[in-house]
């Protein structure tokens, strides 16, 4: 993630705040399905981020509330963050997944 915030990866950066970004997941799981990332690479998931700095926690929760109601119909979504290997976490910067757009029970659980 830090290589697309230095323009090095391609991406459309669709929001931003003073220390998180918003971009399309590329691999989309709902009609809608955005990602959330603090801009620092020192936290590998969403319990070190809670534990060390709980206000860039709020940060990414505030800006994928943001996003959700610019990009979704309604502005109702499901935030997930992926802890570990196991859980599906692929990269380890942490990041939220900000999904919606029309989404079933069946296809994300409940």
């Amino acid at each position: 993630f830090t290589r697309i915030l230095d323009g090095e990866i391609p991406s459309e950066i669709i929001a931003e705040s003073e220390r998180a970004f918003a971009i399309r997941d590329i691999a989309p799981k709902a009609p809608v399905h955005l990602l959330v990332i603090p801009k620092t690479p020192k936290y590998r998931n969403v319990v070190e981020l809670a534990a060390d700095d709980p206000a860039l926690l709020a940060e990414v929760i505030e800006l994928a509330n943001t996003v959700a109601s610019q990009h979704i119909d309604g502005g109702e979504f499901r935030l997930i963050f992926n802890t570990g290997a196991d859980a599906g976490q692929t990269v380890f910067h942490v990041h939220a997944h900000v999904l919606g757009g029309g989404l079933t029970e069946e296809g994300l659980g409940g």
